[in-house]
């Protein structure tokens, strides 16, 4: 940042008094302009084929990863709630429809300075297609997943831990639980290309 948004002055990367962190902070108004993480929200949409659950996965036409395999997620927008982003970005990248349920997973990936959010979700039908940041839109058994070409290890925990839920749920009646993970490791995981 060079210019503060508030004046048009130029800024200063310090420690403002009372606090620990260094901020951009304007030399003619003061103002401190907080830089915080972004919220990413998504949903996990599935529905019940002859008692097999299959999730709803895009395949991405937009870098980062373009081509790979990606839940319907994005950027949470001012003025909506994070249950309405993830609603809104299922529409936006999927065509789909759904009926939204509980938080299911919370990954925070500090590396990249973002918090992913993913709720269950219901498809309300089967009409769906690809938005524009989508190639292709697909219903995928846990057996049929392209488990190597998913796009963010966000992605994969958050399956591999609905997958296990799911089991549970169908074998013993429990409910699916909330997880929250610190995700340690890289976002980007290795393009096959690069060997």
């Amino acid at each position: 940042m060079k210019f503060c948004s508030e004046c048009a002055s130029p800024v200063a990367l310090k420690i403002p008094e009372g606090d620990n962190r260094p901020r951009y902070v304007c030399a003619q108004c003061e103002t401190i302009h907080y830089h915080n993480p972004k919220l990413v929200v998504g949903s996990i949409p599935v529905w019940d084929v002859d008692g097999q659950t299959r999730v709803l996965l895009c395949k991405r036409a937009i870098e980062p990863r373009l081509g790979y395999w990606t839940l319907p997620a994005g950027f949470m927008e001012n003025n909506e709630t994070t249950a309405q982003a993830a609603v809104r970005e299922t529409e936006e990248e999927a065509g789909a429809n759904i009926d939204i349920g509980a938080l299911f997973s919370l990954l925070n990936v500090a590396q990249v300075h973002q918090v992913h959010l993913f709720y269950l979700a219901r498809l309300r039908d089967l009409n769906f297609s690809a938005g524009i940041e989508s190639l292709d839109v697909r219903l995928f058994s846990k057996h049929e997943i392209p488990w190597d070409e998913l796009a963010f290890p966000t992605i994969r925990t958050t399956l591999e831990l609905f997958f296990a839920d799911e089991v549970k749920v169908r074998e013993t009646g429990a409910r699916f639980n909330f997880h929250t993970q610190d995700i340690a490791r890289p976002m980007r995981l290795p393009d096959p290309s690069d060997s």
